[in-house]
């Protein structure tokens, strides 16, 4: 993570944190043993805390089986037994470089797909990443793939004019593969580290959807055979389980490797990335944990267990 991440994360995490331990102390207050009631109390727990009903069940029969194994009784050990398992659940998540905005990139450009609906802050997040790795010295343009909404086109744009990085856009209506096209040819004639390509934001019928997406990874492929490097899903974390429905639905329209969690700082339901890590097997890989430019980290899992148990 880059500077100060423990601060922020601590500060964007302070809704979930209070609402996820306040709900622990409560299933534990006046309790001495682990038992089925006590079991039954915290599942009711991780559900309210939006870790979703298949991860929470799955973390609810570890801790069973680690009771039963162990013979630990005194709930004084509950939360460090939870914290063990949904640690041992993310770890299992994509490793990202701490210093990975400032490291070299696998290829030249390094492509970036985004993806997501409307009003998660899809936007907001291709803007805090191009400013991360403009920080970190590499070169990035923008290409303004969502031609659906004119709004889409000039709030890019208002991102990209003060910071003086060049977008790549044509009229609205125009085919958002050829935007692709030309924002990834642009990269390579101008030799840019990075082109991020924004997509639309309408929950489409899968069918189109699945036809649009294919279309303008085909078009940056003819550019560049193995691109792109990522294809990153963002989320609203304060939708709650309405993100797992986002999720399935454009990973059923193209192979997402990458998800942004947004507005994690606003809400009490940070628990979704808990859920949404271990059910999709794809790597949470940045949150957003508040509104400024500098709000975007790199997903470190072992931290954001520490300061969601500190």
């Amino acid at each position: 993570m880059e500077t100060h991440s423990s601060g922020t994360l601590h500060t964007g995490l302070l809704k979930t944190k209070e609402s996820f331990l306040r709900r622990i102390s409560r299933v534990i207050t006046g309790k001495s043993r682990i038992d089925d009631d006590v079991l039954d109390q915290l599942e009711e727990v991780l559900l309210a805390s939006d870790v979703g009903a298949a991860t929470t069940v799955r973390i609810i029969e570890q801790i069973q089986r680690r009771v039963a194994r162990e013979r630990i009784l005194n709930t004084s050990e509950l939360n460090e037994i939870l914290k063990m398992e949904i640690q041992e659940l993310l770890g299992k998540s994509f490793k990202v470089s701490k210093t990975f905005f400032s490291d070299p990139l696998p290829s030249k450009p390094y492509v970036i797909m985004v993806l997501g609906v409307n009003g998660v802050g899809k936007t907001t997040t291709i803007a805090k990443l191009a400013n991360k790795f403009q920080n970190a010295g590499k070169t990035v343009i923008l290409g303004a793939a969502d031609t659906f909404r004119a709004a889409a086109i000039d709030q890019l744009a208002a991102w990209a004019t003060p910071m003086n990085i060049k977008m790549v856009r044509q009229q609205m209506g125009a085919d958002p593969a050829s935007v692709a096209y030309d924002a990834v040819s642009s990269a390579i004639a101008a030799e840019a580290d990075v082109v991020i390509v924004d997509t639309a934001g309408r929950l489409h019928t899968k069918t189109g959807l699945m036809d649009e997406l294919s279309k303008i990874r085909r078009a940056v492929q003819k550019v560049i055979p193995d691109a792109p490097n990522e294809v990153l899903l963002v989320l609203d974390a304060s939708t709650g389980q309405n993100a797992f429905e986002q999720a399935r639905l454009f990973m059923q329209a193209t192979s997402v490797n990458a998800i942004a969690l947004t507005k994690l700082d606003g809400t009490a339901k940070g628990g979704v990335v808990i859920g949404i890590s271990d059910q999709f097997k794809i790597p949470v890989r940045y949150i957003g944990t508040g509104e400024g430019i500098d709000d975007l980290q790199l997903f470190d899992s072992a931290e954001f267990v520490n300061q969601l148990f500190n």
